[in-house]
């Protein structure tokens, strides 16, 4: 088998041979960690020649990769994730922005929104965002008579808020794949995440009038009525600000910062009466499962990239690029489209995992008229950005099954046509942050 393939392709050849079979293995439903182990281990093989590299590998890699520290903060926040969840932080947060937004025209579903960005705030995690908020908020557009594609379309697209609202654990992976900072990835990520937030609502704006008798204003509530609604988030912003704030101060490193959440999250569940020790062993295990799965999929991605490494797939494409006369922007917006249409089939973190040892060596190496020591933080956002797109895009956007699940009444379709139109926001928002690095990097440059 190796003299048969070596003497028809190149090292190289073999390299790029390996994401078609990836693929295919994919689609016949062998999970994606499982995939890259295999196609990595024998591409080595067929690289190499011999057994020797794969046991090296086999040797050194789970334990070099997996006692990473900056690995531990992921399972953190995968717990933090899961006692916000049971802290009922989530109904809390949209009763306060219900208050402050419901009398508006869609203001339900902006309020809804503007919960799902607090929510991320102090959860990381998109699926446990759409799903948590879903539950809430889904019941009251019902009871509002807000359209089936208006309410489902909106939790699903605030649902993609809890990875682009710092802290998010997609980032982290991106991190340790891309060798880059994680408390600047964070820093960079808060104003492009707002700027979402307040698209979507945006959003809600436009589509309303369009689509008149789609979500109608609820009765204006006091004002008294208002801050005490404010006031009971409280534990939101205290976490937010010891967590986040932490980082940016330099007060905590992302890892203690992550720990800090985790017990700030578990007091705000156990003062509300939510948390004993059955919760307790149920988001353990839902951490533990969750972390396995990634650490799985880390292990199995360096077995991949070595593969591509050895086979001079990163280097040959890099030094292609850079001696092509192509403009490094269309190289870029190539990168770009390319995870938004790999965004209908795959995953957010199956995209990060393939793409990102391939496109850094080529991106952080092409002149952007920003230093480039920022391109790497810059790219990060971008792609973190695309990535989400992919949780609101048939066929495989998974927070619009999630949300879609939780109503009886909602077809598939109208969820679809109704996660469009923030589609669109998604899409004129990577071009805005495309075209003005300045700003995601601004806050960086200020802080660091």
């Amino acid at each position: 088998m190796h003299e048969l393939l070596t003497s028809h392709f190149s090292t190289f050849q073999l390299g790029l041979l390996s994401f078609p079979v990836m693929l295919v293995l994919i689609a016949f439903r062998i999970p994606l960690a499982a995939a890259m182990f295999i196609v990595g281990l024998v591409g080595t093989y067929l690289v190499a020649g011999n057994m020797r590299m794969m046991d090296s590998q086999l040797k050194t890699f789970a334990y070099g990769t997996l006692t990473n520290y900056s690995l531990s903060i992921i399972p953190l926040f995968l717990l933090m994730s899961e006692f916000a969840t049971k802290g009922g932080m989530s109904q809390a947060l949209f009763k306060a922005a219900e208050a402050w937004l419901g009398h508006r025209r869609g203001g339900l579903a902006m309020a809804a929104i503007g919960a799902s960005a607090g929510f991320g705030a102090v959860c990381g995690s998109s699926l446990a965002t759409a799903s948590s908020m879903g539950r809430v908020a889904l019941p009251e557009l019902e009871r509002a008579g807000y359209s089936g594609a208006l309410a489902t379309g909106a939790l699903a697209a605030g649902g993609t808020l809890g990875i682009l609202i710092p802290p998010s654990v997609v980032l982290v992976v991106y991190a340790i794949l891309a060798e880059e900072n994680i408390e600047k990835l964070f820093t960079a990520a808060l104003i492009p995440g707002i700027i979402a937030m307040l698209g979507y609502m945006v959003t809600v704006s436009i589509y309303t009038r369009l689509v008149p008798g789609s979500g109608n204003a609820l009765p204006s509530q006091p004002y008294a009525a208002r801050f005490r609604a404010l006031f009971d988030v409280w534990p939101v912003a205290v976490i937010f600000a010891l967590v986040i704030g932490g980082i940016y101060t330099g007060a905590f490193s992302p890892t203690a910062a992550a720990a800090v959440g985790v017990a700030g999250t578990a007091l705000v569940a156990w003062s509300k009466r939510t948390l004993n020790w059955s919760v307790i062993k149920l988001a353990l295990l839902n951490t533990g499962q969750t972390s396995a799965m990634i650490f799985f999929i880390i292990l199995a991605a360096g077995v991949f990239n070595s593969f591509l490494s050895s086979a001079l797939v990163p280097q040959t494409m890099a030094a292609y690029f850079l001696e092509a006369d192509v403009s490094p922007w269309t190289i870029l917006i190539g990168m770009l489209v390319l995870y938004l249409i790999l965004g209908t089939v795959m995953d957010s973190l199956a995209m990060i995992f393939l793409t990102v040892p391939i496109f850094i060596p080529i991106i952080t190496q092409l002149d952007f008229g920003i230093p480039p020591a920022e391109v790497g933080i810059w790219f990060g956002i971008l792609v973190l950005m695309s990535a989400e797109i992919g949780l609101i895009t048939p066929p495989v956007g998974m927070n619009l099954f999630v949300i879609n699940a939780m109503s009886g009444r909602v077809s598939i379709g109208e969820t679809y046509r109704g996660a469009l139109p923030f589609v669109v926001s998604d899409i004129v928002r990577i071009a805005v942050l495309v075209g003005f690095p300045s700003v995601t990097m601004g806050l960086v440059r200020l802080l660091y």
